[in-house]
């Protein structure tokens, strides 16, 4: 879908009355999406449903995670059995849809001392009956020797031994633009760089004041049931929890991802990454966030905290310094006070008292589940005869025909962002279609190839290609703010 497309569906926004508007294109947003589509379709039903996100989609939280779809190893820990047999569940059903980005990684988890072994040897006996039939890969206990031969670069100080274990790892913004995609070819509206401003109701109506973010137009959209998507940017008290990741060279051996506990039994990766796997990403920390969710970079604290894990672990790595980061926003449930470590990934969708629908908490890896659940709450109230119609479990998500973007010239990449993917913006390119931005130390030269390609797509004058790398700059400029 390109630049004409979405100058219909903002044309559609304008004229129609949905049956569902989605505020918010990350993952929930376009998980709800997709499945209303696909049950109406199944059903053979009318039900007109529509997405606006106020930047690219997947720009956002969705889009700077871990890259990982996994059952959360460490929430075994605090004892949450069931949000790790479902997640496990999920995992198993994405691997199904898309195994075109969703793939198995094998991580190796060393272990310091023999009461450490015994306690993370139970953990994942336990990860696996938990998986049951769900399982990926074969788990496998190794000795300190055999853990030296795979990863040489380990710290060996108390060694006692180690095993293999299996999740999987995603392009999660890529994820979150073929669920939207698929969402629109299947009947959805979907717009980006369309915000949401105040809404009201009129009858039996919402009518939803929007704003297209790139020409400050504001115009007004009617539906019949709305849902908050939006994560940080919704109206809910949400507890905000910041998760930062820095990106290095390539710093350890052969195609395994490491997990690594540290003292505090708090778990950070470090995985195979890059359109090459020429890099390695390592996250993620969790700290409370009290800024606003335009406010969102690493701390000094963060940084300094990834740098100390990363000595501690590959003592040889200690001298290389970060490529890039990057930082975003998970959207908890609220309540407690305990540490962002333990709050609970669990997830909560309600329908408040006007009647809007909202989606908190939550993984990743769950989405599909939350999505369903979500559609279940919206069509009991607009379509009922949709409200048990669950069709996303066995419904692939077809890939793009072609080479991976990632692997086409430049020029081409940016034909196929703007022209199939809705980009309007340098960064949508360097950041959501591919993750280029993260891959490099980038300078306006170096960012011109990037710029002169997406301007001649788009008629960008020469002040507005200056705007766009100079905004590229800047979310390329990782580091902690004063």
């Amino acid at each position: 879908m390109g630049p004409e497309d979405r100058r219909r569906n903002i044309e559609r926004l304008r004229t129609e009355t949905f049956d569902v508007l989605i505020l918010g294109g990350g993952i929930n947003g376009a998980g709800v999406a997709r499945d209303l589509v696909l049950r109406a379709e199944d059903a053979g039903l009318p039900l007109s449903v529509a997405l606006v996100e106020q930047r690219q989609f997947a720009s956002g939280t969705s889009g700077k995670n871990s890259q990982l779809i996994h059952g959360g190893l460490r929430y075994l820990k605090y004892l949450e059995f069931g949000l790790v047999r479902e997640s496990l569940r999920e995992r198993r059903i994405l691997l199904r849809m898309a195994p075109h980005l969703v793939e198995p990684l094998p991580f190796l988890l060393p272990m310091y001392g023999w009461g450490r072994r015994l306690f993370y040897e139970a953990g994942l006996r336990l990860y696996d009956a938990l998986a049951g039939e769900a399982r990926i890969g074969q788990r496998r206990s190794l000795s300190a020797d055999e853990v030296a031969v795979l990863e040489p670069a380990l710290a060996q100080r108390g060694l006692s031994g180690g095993a293999i274990f299996y999740d999987c790892r995603v392009q999660a913004a890529r994820f979150v633009l073929e669920n939207v995609f698929d969402a629109a070819r299947h009947g959805a509206v979907v717009a980006n760089y369309i915000r949401a401003g105040q809404r009201q109701r009129d009858g039996g109506l919402w009518r939803v004041a929007l704003t297209e973010t790139l020409t400050g137009e504001v115009f007004e959209t009617r539906a019949r049931f709305l849902v908050d998507a939006r994560g940080p940017w919704g109206e809910t008290g949400l507890r905000l929890v910041r998760g930062s990741h820095l990106v290095f060279p390539k710093i350890t051996s052969g195609e395994r991802a490491i997990a690594h506990f540290d003292a505090q039994g708090r778990i950070v990766f470090f995985i195979p990454w890059g359109a090459h796997r020429q890099l390695t990403l390592v996250g993620t920390t969790d700290v409370d966030h009290t800024a606003g969710p335009e406010q969102v970079w690493i701390s000094a604290a963060e940084r300094d905290y990834l740098l100390a894990t990363v000595r501690a672990v590959l003592p040889q790595a200690a001298a290389l310094a970060p490529v890039s980061g990057y930082s975003s926003l998970r959207p908890l449930v609220a309540g407690g006070d305990g540490s962002p470590t333990t709050a609970t990934r669990e997830h909560r969708i309600w329908a408040s008292t006007e009647g809007l629908i909202h989606i908190a908490g939550g993984k990743y890896t769950t989405y599909r589940l939350m999505s369903e659940q979500a559609a279940d709450l919206v069509c009991r109230s607009v379509a009922p005869t949709l409200a048990r119609r669950h069709v996303t479990e066995d419904a692939p998500l077809p890939p793009p025909a072609g080479p991976r973007i990632e692997d086409l010239p430049v020029p081409q990449q940016a034909a196929r962002a703007v022209g199939c993917e809705m980009a309007q913006r340098l960064v949508d390119l360097l950041f959501v279609s591919t993750y280029a931005g993260y891959e490099r130390q980038w300078d306006p030269e170096s960012l011109e190839p990037y710029a002169a390609a997406m301007a001649g797509l788009l008629q960008w004058d020469a002040r507005r290609r200056e705007e766009e790398i100079t905004l590229a700059l800047r979310l390329a400029d990782w580091g902690p703010r004063p």
